[in-house]
């Protein structure tokens, strides 16, 4: 399958899916779920040729002139990525059919997701920076329909709009660095890239455009100082939830400094930037995460720890490091995405997500915590499960580095141990306590995920072990510049100091589980200490810009026509003036033309017209006047050979002044508003603007910069337009953005009276609208 028809079908199921959903609302999610799994199908068949050390390309010119191309490939990285956003969507489109059955925007939420998973495999696929940058954005706009979609909250629209205005305005930094990194190597390529690592990191625009790439990529995956906006996001539903945490969005940010890693990794600012942001990152999240009782909430917080852990790996840059980022980054894909929905399904079935309201679950859905456990081992890193094989990698990594990152690593770790605890024993061991609704089983479309997914887990660490270890070997190899061969050795290292740190994560992390009411009431004391941080600082600035622009909505739109007329012309007029000023000052023609008879009185019939709207107290008469000042312009249209702008000028006078009696006359005779100096104020800024204005057109006329376009328009109207006449060329190829912009007025004026004619208001006698 053509690799942009993979990208594409994504966009064209969001179309069909509200019908689908409508027709087939009980199996909507079993139904919609085969298109994403067929995808993923197909990204199974090109693991041999990935495994052969192949990379799957295509490209499709888009807009060649500037070197811009829908360009995709397929190598162990992004495989690796399109694997986990085709299957773990799958998975989630049949959990979201059960979890969001009866919702009134049951169809929508579909259209939602299907272009969100679309942007993803654009993003992870893409190999030309612009159109990766296209498929970014379109992910943060297409996440915030998700985490907005129940708008009706003020709470789900805050989230929604925080965001992406956090991730928006990374975007824009992205961009800036994109165009800067296109322009030191000399192609917008990620794959021809590569090929100019030394010559770009010795650039003297590598610094500012590898910061500004960092910018967009510590937004998106909620890096210290921007992780606040993840927690916030879990105001979506869970499937939302489960799929941005796990497989999506939040990873795009680590993708991309992996695919980016070998054009500008290895360089000392690279390399603390990325330890720094993600060493910081690994433990704000784990500790906010032990102060939450929610348990999206916490499971949202370890999601920042883990981005951090991924960040900070691909900052040590080590070959260890490379695979372990990989098998980590697939650990927590598995996990994550199964506690997520296992929090859901408890939600939907209990009524609650809060911890301290939670046990004894297990009787009540034996299939659920059997997930749920297995997925908190895996987070925990116990021995069977590929998250053990994930966390001693990045203990093994750790381990070359110093006192200070190994404490880092271990701290994490015991995060991650305690979240696995709460997690697995909380809400399913001990007394039962009352809840909302009394607790049963999920129905299979809401257990069938994270037994899928913890299952896969325990599989790979168990029975897949050497498969998995060349795919991931591949993954790594697309990151680093080492042989896959020599990275595969990286993920089975005999026992040693890894596992001695494991041990010491597992019996904190315990102890820390089995005391975590206390530990959750001292952190979040804490916690409540700290009134500055981030998240703060993004309020104040958000509540100051609404000021600023309350403060300038009261100074520039008051309500008054009059002020608004006085800035606009006093600008132009100071504007203009001094440009004409610094640019040599006002020049007139040479020589001017014979003026005629009448045109001579068609100018005096302007002026007349104008000077007796101005002094009139009638709006009729005002109105009148004005509409002889149209038609003398239009006069001179004829006179000096333009008759079509003279029809149209004819058109427009007549309508406005048939409209403006109609309006008019049955409102009151005139006001006098003004008082005597600001009419006299009035009138200087009009005469100020209409002698700029004619001081503007003496100057433009006495200069013979260009030659006339007639004789340009008359010899390429044929050979380029393919017309003879000229005028229809002119309006339909040479000034088509022009003229397509003239016809969306007029089609959204045309819809704006059909909408005026087809109005019906209540008020009629005996009950008539009007």
């Amino acid at each position: 399958m053509s690799l942009l028809l993979t990208v594409l079908s994504g966009y064209l199921l969001a179309l069909a899916a509200p019908q689908i959903a409508r027709r087939q609302p009980g199996v909507a999610g079993w139904i919609l779920a085969i298109p994403p799994a067929g995808l993923f199908v197909h990204f199974l068949s090109l693991i041999p040729e990935v495994l052969g050390g192949q990379t799957v390309r295509e490209t499709v010119a888009w807009v060649p002139s500037l070197g811009i191309h829908l360009s995709f490939s397929v190598d162990g990285l992004s495989l690796v990525f399109a694997l986990l956003i085709t299957g773990i969507g799958a998975l989630v489109v049949i959990y979201a059919g059960g979890y969001l059955q009866g919702h009134r925007r049951f169809g929508r939420f579909f259209t939602y997701f299907f272009l969100f998973l679309a942007s993803m495999l654009g993003v992870v696929l893409a190999d030309n920076v612009i159109a990766l940058f296209v498929f970014w954005e379109l992910t943060s706009v297409s996440s915030y329909l998700l985490i907005g979609f129940e708008r009706e909250r003020e709470s789900a629209r805050n989230a929604a709009l925080q965001a992406l205005l956090v991730t928006g305005l990374g975007g824009l930094a992205l961009l800036a660095g994109l165009l800067l990194l296109g322009q030191m190597a000399g192609s917008l390529e990620i794959s021809e890239m590569g090929a100019q690592a030394a010559a770009i990191r010795t650039h003297a625009l590598y610094v500012p455009a590898l910061l500004l790439i960092l910018a967009g990529a510590f937004t998106k995956s909620a890096q210290f100082p921007f992780h606040f906006w993840l927690p916030n996001a879990m105001e979506a539903p869970t499937p939302v939830s489960a799929y941005l945490h796990s497989a999506t969005m939040v990873k795009a940010g680590v993708y991309l400094m992996a695919r980016l890693h070998p054009t500008l990794g290895g360089t000392e600012i690279w390399q603390a930037t990325l330890m720094a942001a993600g060493g910081a990152t690994m433990l704000v999240g784990a500790y906010l995460a032990l102060a939450q009782s929610d348990l999206k909430r916490i499971l949202a917080y370890s999601t920042v720890s883990s981005l951090g852990t991924l960040t900070f790996l691909l900052g040590v840059g080590s070959q260890a490091a490379m695979v372990g980022a990989a098998a980590f980054l697939v650990a927590h894909a598995l996990y994550k995405g199964a506690l997520f929905l296992v929090a859901g399904a408890i939600d939907h079935e209990t009524g609650t997500r809060d911890i301290g309201r939670l046990g004894g679950l297990r009787k009540a859905m034996p299939i659920t915590t059997a997930a749920a456990v297995a997925a908190a081992c895996s987070m925990a890193g116990l021995p069977l499960f590929w998250g053990f094989i994930g966390k001693e990698t990045f203990y093994g990594a750790a381990l070359e580095g110093s006192y200070a990152v190994i404490g880092t690593a271990v701290l994490t770790g015991i995060g991650f141990a305690a979240v696995a605890g709460v997690m697995a024993a909380l809400p399913f061991f001990g007394a039962s306590k009352g809840t909302p609704k009394s607790p049963h089983e999920a129905p299979v479309s809401m257990w069938l995920g994270p037994v899928c997914l913890a299952a896969t887990d325990l599989m790979f660490g168990l029975l897949l072990a050497t498969g998995v270890e060349g795919f991931l070997s591949r993954a790594a190899e697309a990151i680093s510049a080492a042989t896959a061969a020599g990275l595969s050795e990286e993920l089975w290292q005999p026992p040693g100091s890894a596992l001695l740190l494991s041990g010491i994560s597992w019996a904190l992390g315990g102890a820390i589980a089995w005391n975590s009411a206390a530990v959750r009431g001292a952190f979040a004391r804490l916690s409540g200490a700290v009134r500055w941080g981030p998240s703060a600082a993004y309020e104040a600035l958000v509540d100051g810009l609404n000021g600023f622009a309350r403060l300038q909505t009261r100074i520039l739109q008051n309500g008054s026509l009059r002020w608004y007329l006085l800035f606009i012309v006093g600008t132009v007029t100071a504007l203009t003036g001094f440009a004409l000023t610094a640019g040599g000052g006002f020049a007139a023609p040479a020589g001017g033309s014979t003026i005629l008879l009448h045109e001579a009185g068609v100018a005096v019939l302007i002026l007349a017209g104008a000077v007796v709207a101005a002094r009139s107290q009638s709006r009729l008469a005002a109105i009148t006047a004005l509409g002889v000042v149209g038609y003398g312009v239009a006069l001179i249209y004829v006179l000096y050979g333009a008759p079509d702008l003279a029809m149209t000028q004819f058109m427009v006078e007549t309508l406005t002044v048939i409209l403006l009696l109609l309006v008019f006359y049955h409102l009151p005779r005139f006001t006098e508003f003004a008082t005597r100096p600001g009419r006299f104020r009035d009138l200087a800024a009009s005469l100020a603007g209409g002698a700029i204005v004619t001081a503007l057109v003496l100057t433009a006329s006495a200069q013979e910069r260009f030659r006339p376009l007639t004789a340009f328009f008359a010899e390429r109207s044929l050979p380029e337009g393919y017309g003879r006449n000229i005028v229809n060329v002119i309006l339909v190829d040479f000034r088509s953005l022009d003229t397509l912009g003239e016809i969306t007025v007029l089609g959204v004026a045309g819809v704006g009276i059909y909408a005026l004619l087809k109005l019906r208001l209540p008020g009629g006698s005996g009950g008539e609208s009007r």
